[in-house]
């Protein structure tokens, strides 16, 4: 199958090399001059002209920001090149009315877009059990499952478009929820008395083990593992809390857990929660 990708960072390029070893010949559209070079050595087709992805039935988009999914799907881009009857595939975490949007652009041309938020690392996706959180319409998602299937299992259809991007904003703010939580846990623990080694240790073989709990453990301390995530866990808090606005969503209690966490990746910018203040009144 004819395929294109835009975005070969640490998710993308991975998806890539799996779509590739399927046996698909795939066009990539990459700025960076090193990343092309590295996907040309794999065997894809490499460039930087949006309009060498015309042929592809399915494309792939994987980069960082919704402001570059726009840029690089609207005005002229993409969804002004793909041929109709291909479909666009949305990776990258972004707000559910981009997608929208995007959909709705593409049905005038006759151009399906599926929206396949991921959840997992680039370890998941070379190793082809990257968990994809789907939606779309039932034909649509359909027609680009063999595309997904190279490298996400499970394949999770959860509803109509924009619902995989609802659903992994709310993944990723449970997960931000639960180091918060674990960065408090330690805050009393410190109170207690109680050493973070000890507690970590304890939690791992407790009911309060958690995904999030087992990257904080493996890396010693609840900060060490943030400074480990910052880069891309600051940048999902930041989408989560942005769109949760946008959309009117209360983020409830889990907003509290989320300042916690704040303060661990931005503790020259985010103010000390008064519960993570050993002098403040308890």
């Amino acid at each position: 199958m004819r395929l294109g990708f835009v975005g070969a960072g640490r998710m993308g390029g991975q998806m890539v090399r799996r779509l590739l070893a399927a046996g698909h010949e795939v066009t990539v559209l990459e700025a960076s001059e090193a990343a092309r070079a590295e996907l040309a050595e794999a065997g894809a087709r490499t460039t930087a002209d949006v309009a060498d992805l015309a042929p592809a039935a399915i494309v792939g988009i994987c980069v960082h920001t919704d402001a570059q999914v726009r840029a690089a799907c609207l005005d002229g881009g993409l969804l002004d090149t793909m041929a109709e009857g291909s479909a666009l595939v949305v990776h990258t975490t972004c707000s559910p009315r981009t997608v929208e949007l995007l959909g709705s652009y593409a049905r005038k041309r006759g151009i399906a877009v599926v929206d396949a938020a991921i959840s997992g690392g680039p370890h998941d996706v070379a190793a082809g059990r990257i968990t994809l959180l789907v939606g779309g319409a039932d034909e649509h998602v359909e027609r680009v499952r063999p595309f997904l299937a190279a490298y996400g299992d499970p394949i999770l259809h959860l509803g109509g478009l924009g619902d995989g991007q609802r659903i992994k904003l709310l993944n990723n703010a449970v997960f931000a929820a639960n180091i918060g939580v674990v960065g408090q846990a330690v805050a009393v623990a410190r109170r207690l008395g109680v050493s973070e080694t000890a507690l970590l240790t304890a939690l791992e073989h407790g009911s309060g083990g958690s995904r999030a709990l087992a990257g904080i453990a493996g890396r010693g301390s609840v900060a060490g593992f943030a400074s480990a995530v910052a880069e891309f866990l600051g940048k999902d808090l930041t989408v989560v809390r942005e769109t949760a606005a946008d959309l009117g969503a209360d983020l409830g209690a889990l907003t509290a857990a989320h300042d916690v966490l704040a303060h661990l990746l931005w503790p020259d910018r985010a103010p000390t929660p008064p519960h993570l203040n050993p002098g403040s009144p308890q």
